[in-house]
């Protein structure tokens, strides 16, 4: 598994050295190392917990939101107890109609700007 420096995970996730930092700051994506200069490593797994924040924010997700729906995540890979991963998958499924949920407005307000900008088309083709 190879480390890469802040600037690598930038290019590959398409957020700013800024928001990766700040994920960090808040406790969402902490670097799992750093160089001896005190650069920021992360891993491929780092890169895919970014890359699954990147999903929830146009969702409207909070941070707390978001560091919630991780904790599950992360619970549900270690897990072996079936009670436990069984309280688990629930929590997920809650998690997904939510998300679900979210969509479904996000697709309402897409069809509303659709909507609004095709008027305004139709306004600048009549000439008035």
């Amino acid at each position: 598994m190879g480390r890469m420096q802040i600037g690598e995970v930038a290019e590959r996730t398409g957020l700013s050295l800024r928001t990766i930092r700040y994920y960090g700051e808040v406790g969402l994506v902490a670097p799992s190392g750093r160089t001896e200069g005190g650069f920021r490593l992360y891993t491929d797994g780092d890169v895919a917990t970014l890359e699954l924040i990147k999903t929830m924010k146009p969702l409207g997700y909070t941070l707390e939101e978001m560091s919630e729906v991780l904790e599950v995540l992360g619970a549900l890979d270690r897990e072996t107890a079936p009670g436990r991963r069984a309280e688990l998958v629930e929590q997920l499924a809650v998690i997904r109609a939510s998300a679900a949920t979210r969509r479904d407005r996000l697709r309402e307000q897409l069809a509303a700007a659709e909507s609004f900008i095709l008027r305004l088309d139709e306004r600048a083709g009549d000439g008035g």
